[in-house]
């Protein structure tokens, strides 16, 4: 039986009717030590948190790479300020503000590797060639109506950013878990563009980074941010030019004042 968290190497909330901001991809996308700098520093203020007695910043083991754990199920969201990570009232003042300064700093971190992502050219598979688009378009829409709603997704040339809603039960009456979406999507996906390619083995890291949705305008950040990237990592000049955009037209929800 399923469980509503679960965790790999990241903490994982997959409640069923929930709606999700998710990021992945490719397997090699990334080095290793590109950010090394930020992990080192991170795992310091982790070490100085975790002396307080602090049940931990984000839940995971403080041995395991902070690179797997910066696009998490609590990692702040895409446009969001990062308020909600303020520590709560009541806690002593100078853990508080060790907590702050990780949150800073992890918010920094998500931006350099998101940077980085956005500006590799020429990664060894292209997602965004024609021939590997189709088939990962194809995956993302396939269950749709099924087991899940989809508000937009954009496959960028070694990334997706894709924003969706999941079903509480499927056509069966089961529960619908995230687990299960993304293991699925991955595999086939995985399997085509590697028939393209001529090539076996791994296509994608094996973590996926989701953000719960919360609200309209959370769902509406998580939205613009998706549509925007190529726009922001240089690509194209208008969202509306880059081929692997795709929008239900949820686009046009407005946040409060």
């Amino acid at each position: 039986m399923k469980k509503e968290f679960y965790r790999h190497l990241l903490p994982h909330f997959q409640q069923p009717g929930q709606a999700f901001f998710v990021t992945w991809s490719l397997k090699d996308a990334v080095p290793k030590k590109a950010l090394k700098r930020y992990s080192d520093e991170l795992e310091k203020l982790r070490l100085q948190i975790k002396s307080y007695g602090a049940a931990g910043v984000t839940g995971a083991a403080v041995s395991k790479p902070l690179i797997k754990e910066m696009r998490g199920s609590e990692s702040t969201p895409p446009g969001m300020s990062g308020s909600e990570t303020a520590p709560p009232a009541g806690t002593p003042p100078e853990l508080g503000k060790l907590k702050k300064q990780y949150y800073s700093l992890r918010k920094k971190y998500i931006k350099a590797y998101d940077d980085l992502l956005d500006s590799e050219r020429n990664p060894k598979i292209d997602l965004s060639k024609p021939d590997n688009l189709q088939p990962v378009k194809e995956t993302l829409l396939f269950w749709n109506g099924k087991k899940l709603e989809n508000y937009a997704f954009c496959i960028m040339p070694n990334h997706v950013h894709w924003v969706f809603r999941l079903f509480e039960k499927d056509d069966k009456n089961k529960p619908v878990y995230l687990q299960d979406i993304m293991n699925s999507v991955k595999r086939f996906s995985a399997n085509q563009i590697n028939k393209e390619e001529n090539r076996i083995g791994a296509v994608w890291q094996t973590e996926s980074f989701d953000t719960t949705i919360r609200d309209e305008k959370h769902l509406y950040y998580a939205i613009e941010y998706t549509l925007n990237n190529p726009v922001a990592a240089g690509l194209v000049k208008n969202r509306e030019d880059w081929p692997g955009n795709w929008s239900s037209g949820c686009s046009g929800l407005r946040t409060a004042d």
